[in-house]
């Protein structure tokens, strides 16, 4: 996802483009990695410092509704970050160090259909958390 794109999907779902709406788009833009809530709050607010927490919330959560944004829970707590350009179901290695990411294209659940006959799986999570080979050295 990059910004055009975030702008283009925005206007095709009727949302308007407010100049918060898209200070929220440029942080993430900006920035790569996923990002805490305080993380945006902080550059947020500097610009914005009217603006409410449920505001930012609210918009972070149409944006991910939207497929702009995806969610990911580290620590403790959720981050956000562009989706990336990946199409279709796929994981994430998330350099604790850096923060870059790598999409996975592989996906483990599927080594465990023969474990799971007659289950129905709904909805799983895997990410792989590490060190980067620039950060491992």
């Amino acid at each position: 996802m990059n910004m055009d794109q975030a702008l283009k999907l925005l206007k095709e779902n009727g949302y308007k483009l407010t100049k918060q709406r898209e200070y929220l788009l440029e942080i993430l833009n900006h920035n790569r990695s996923y990002l805490s809530f305080n993380d945006i709050w902080k550059q947020f607010s500097k610009d914005f410092p009217k603006a409410s927490y449920d505001t930012v919330y609210r918009n972070l959560y149409s944006l991910e509704d939207l497929g702009v944004v995806e969610v990911n829970r580290m620590e403790g707590e959720k981050r956000f970050r562009f989706h990336c350009d990946i199409e279709g179901h796929h994981h994430h290695f998330i350099c604790r160090t850096c923060g870059v990411i790598l999409p996975l294209t592989n996906c483990p659940i599927d080594s465990y259909r023969s474990e799971l006959a007659g289950h129905v799986v709904e909805d799983h999570v895997f990410e792989i958390y590490g060190r980067c080979a620039s950060c491992a050295v």
